[in-house]
This record gives C-alpha cells, sequence and structure tokens, in this order.
C-alpha cells in the first residue's frame, strides 16, 4: 500500500477552459461560447492550435473595460452575441455558455442567461452553462463540469430495459469504438457512451445503469449520475495492457459474462498490448520518474510505469486524491510510493531537485525551468490530448513516456 501525504499551497497548473480542446471535437453538434477575456481567447487560439482556415466549435465572447466597469449590460450583450452565432452556424444543437474567471468576478449569472436562452431557442438548440474557471480547478476538471452538466438532462431510462453499460469520460472515436468492439466480443451490448459524439445520442440513465469510469477525473459528474440512480463499477483505468484487461473485467464482472468468454474477447488485444510494450520495458525499466500536479491522471499512470514498465516512482502529486475512484489504482502501486495531495508547489520543487529524477511529468509552466536544471520533462496536457486508453494505445501511452529521454541521450551525445 502507498503512503500518502496533504500539503496546501500555491500550484502550477492550466485552468479548465482547456477542457473545450477535445471536447469541442468530441460533441460533433455542440458549441462552446467562453464568456471571458481576451486572456482567455489567445489561451484557447494557443492550446488549440487552431489554423487559420479552421472554424472551430469554440469562441470568446470578450468581456472589456465596459462590462468590468458596470457600463454595459453584460446580459443583453451575450444575447445578442448568441444570437448572431446561432443565425451563423444553425448546425449548432447544443450550446454551452462555459463560465471564466472575468465573469465569475464580475458575477455574470450564466445558468440564468442559459435558462432564458433556452427557452428562446428551443427545441431547436438547448443551452446549458458550466465554469470553466481558474481559479479553483485544473484543467482537466473542465471536462467535468460540462459533464456534469448534461446530466440533470439526461432522458430517463426505461425500468423495464435490462441493464445498460455507461462509459463515462471523453474518448477518442477510435478508442471507443475499440471498446465498443470488445464490449460486443464479451455480449455486453447495451453500451453507451458521455459524452456521446452528436448530442441527439444522449443516454438513458437509470436505476439498471452501470457506469465505468474512463478518466479519473469525474467526480462530479460520478455524483451527478449517482444521483440519477447509476450505480459505479469499481475498475482500475484502462491504461496499458493490465489496466485495460482489469478494465475489461470488472465490466465482465458486473455484467455476469463468464471467465471463457472474457478470455476470448480480450486475449488478442491483451497480447499485442504486452508484445508492443516489451520494447519500452527495456528502455524504461529502472528509470526514476517524479509527477507534479496537474491533469489528475497522475496515479493511473504511475501505476502502469511501475507495473508493467519497470520504472521508480519517486512522488506522485495530484491535485486531488478520491480514494473510492482510486481504491483499484492505490493498491496495485509500489509498496511505501509517496503520494502528496495538493503539494506545495516550492517544497515539491526542492524534493524534485533533491531525487534528480530521470523524468518529470508536469505541467508547461515548470517544463522549461526543469529542463534548464538538466531533468527531462513530459507535458502532462500530451496525456489528455492524445488516445491513450485501451490496448491499441498502450504502446502509443508508453512512447509518450520513452520519447523525452531518447531527445536527451541525443541531445547530450
Amino acid at each position: 500500500m502507498s503512503g500518502s501525504g496533504v500539503e496546501r499551497g500555491q500550484r502550477a497548473v492550466f485552468c479548465g477552459l482547456t477542457g473545450i480542446i477535445w471536447l469541442h471535437r468530441k460533441i460533433q453538434d455542440a458549441f462552446f461560447l467562453i464568456v471571458g477575456s481576451r486572456t482567455c481567447a489567445h489561451l484557447m487560439q494557443s492550446a488549440a492550435g487552431v489554423m487559420v482556415f479552421a472554424e472551430p466549435r469554440f469562441a470568446t465572447a470578450i468581456i472589456d473595460e465596459r462590462d468590468l466597469a458596470g457600463l454595459a449590460d453584460a446580459n443583453a450583450e451575450l444575447d445578442r452575441i448568441v444570437k448572431q452565432l446561432l443565425a451563423r452556424r444553425p448546425d449548432i444543437k447544443l450550446l454551452f455558455l462555459v463560465g471564466s474567471c472575468p465573469s465569475e468576478v464580475i458575477k455574470l449569472d450564466l445558468s440564468r442567461a442559459a435558462h432564458r436562452l433556452s427557452t428562446q431557442f428551443s427545441p431547436a438548440v438547448r443551452v446549458l452553462n458550466y465554469s470553466g474557471s481558474g481559479i479553483e480547478t485544473t484543467f482537466t476538471q473542465g471536462e467535468d463540469a460540462c459533464l456534469s452538466a448534461l446530466v440533470p438532462d439526461l432522458p430517463a431510462a426505461d425500468r423495464e430495459q435490462p441493464a445498460n453499460l455507461l462509459i463515462v469520460g471523453a474518448l477518442a472515436d477510435v478508442v471507443e469504438d475499440q471498446m465498443r468492439a470488445v464490449f460486443a466480443a464479451m455480449g455486453i451490448s447495451r453500451v453507451q457512451f458521455l459524452p456521446p459524439r452528436r448530442s441527439t445520442q444522449m443516454p438513458a440513465i437509470g436505476p439498471g445503469t452501470r457506469y465505468l469510469l474512463a478518466q479519473p477525473f469525474l467526480a462530479d459528474t460520478a455524483r451527478a449520475l449517482e444521483e440519477r440512480s447509476a450505480r459505479r463499477i469499481d475498475a482500475p483505468f484502462p491504461l496499458g495492457a493490465d489496466g485495460t484487461s482489469a478494465w475489461f473485467k470488472a465490466a465482465a464482472d458486473a455484467f455476469g459474462v463468464d471467465a471463457g468468454r472474457f478470455e476470448r474477447a480480450t486475449d488478442a488485444g491483451r497480447q499485442r498490448a504486452r508484445g508492443a510494450l516489451g520494447r519500452y520495458r527495456e528502455l524504461l525499466a529502472g528509470k526514476r520518474i517524479f509527477f507534479f500536479p496537474d491533469s489528475q491522471l497522475e496515479i493511473p499512470l504511475a501505476r502502469f510505469l511501475a507495473a508493467e514498465l519497470g520504472m521508480q516512482i519517486l512522488e506522485i502529486g495530484t491535485p486531488y486524491l478520491h480514494r473510492a475512484h482510486m481504491a483499484c489504482e492505490l493498491t496495485a502501486l509500489p509498496a511505501a510510493t509517496p503520494i502528496v495531495e495538493g503539494p506545495h508547489l516550492d517544497k515539491q520543487l526542492d524534493r524534485c531537485r533533491e531525487l534528480k529524477p530521470d523524468l518529470v511529468v508536469c505541467g508547461l509552466g515548470l517544463a522549461n525551468p526543469l529542463e534548464a536544471l538538466g531533468i527531462a520533462t513530459k507535458w502532462s496536457i500530451e496525456l489528455v490530448f492524445t488516445p491513450i486508453q485501451g490496448f491499441e494505445q498502450a504502446a502509443d501511452l508508453a512512447e509518450l513516456f520513452a520519447r523525452p529521454l531518447v531527445r536527451r541521450t541525443r541531445l547530450v551525445a
């Protein structure tokens, strides 16, 4: 069992607006309208890498000096912008008003605005709101806030219908298709995903709904689902050959799939993943890795790296530790692995410098200073932007950690 502690201090993390980068690609008829500043707009453009000829499904309604000074009616301005947006983009069926630090500072009630606009434009467009503010959140919590905003309006499942499985967490379409194929091979056919690819495909929720978390940062969404009588299946997260296999096994057990059928459905994928991980294990085994808190993926990633690639975990910093959701992951970590919840940035930097790890997983703001100290780094945000779940992506996940070490070796040579 790993050892854990709690610190409270300043941290360096991206804000929740960043989640829009992968969410706007997932829900194909949704649009994300950030109510924020020019800084919010610059952040999104930089993070997304949007080309000038692309037309993404997000934008920023700029709060300027007149809004901050109370000289303009922010609600009237917002209504005008939404009307223009929907006239220009008739393909939008679901509109999210996304709060930011500036909108929270001026106390703009986006919940009331969303209700007003949804009434005005329904049934053609549904309008919801959530906060992507960076004041108290990490960047992956933007997805949690978005999905939890969807849950209250999800359709109710018919009580007469058989049990259904809900996979919770935004996944690349290719990963979703691969998972559907494995579940079908196991005989679990009533499978839905949240978020779906289109707003018209929202899953039905009821007492017969069992859900599996595909991402570890969805505490509010899980709570909202359980308020709708859905029940969580306890499982590790689908990272690596063993983690993915255990994730599917948890679903198989919950739905009464016999052991033989489970093995037939998963064996080929598991063997491919283990074989592909072999060459990365030769490179990464014995290397020492240190995690700064950023994405909340830190604990499942550390489990994968230690158990399947033989890396030595020096410290796991994580913004929040949800012990129920992480129970399977915590028991799979090497004994006495140091875990620090909400670590104090300065103190953790001191520990990192003292330990001199081979590789550090951190946010963008820390990477260059650590590289200047001669420490190889991996941006944690890349681990969220890249498809890493499932058997077929296990080698891709390992390569993300191998790449900075290979690069440093070449630079030194």
